[in-house]
């Protein structure tokens, strides 16, 4: 039973459905890892992202504004909950 040889990958013929997914991602990842190569041959060696730099701002004041209070409509009393 050693000589019986299983086709894999791309010479795998079955068809069900959960082959068709698994060939799928197989394709999948190789798109990704090749997309990724030809993305980091095009990117110039020394060339860094540029990001803004993050200032740091003075406070614009020092007191906040307490929370608005919320009035009860008028002719009803408060309730405590």
């Amino acid at each position: 039973m050693a000589g019986i040889l299983r086709a894999v990958g791309n010479h795998d013929r079955r068809n069900s459905m959960k082959m068709r997914r698994r060939k799928a991602q197989v394709k999948k990842k190789a798109r990704a890892k090749r997309h990724a190569q030809e993305r980091r041959a095009a990117a110039p060696q020394g060339a860094k992202k540029s990001t803004p730099r993050k200032t740091t701002k003075a406070p614009a004041a020092t007191t906040s504004a307490p929370p608005p209070v919320s009035v009860p409509p008028a002719g009803t009393t408060p309730t405590a909950e």
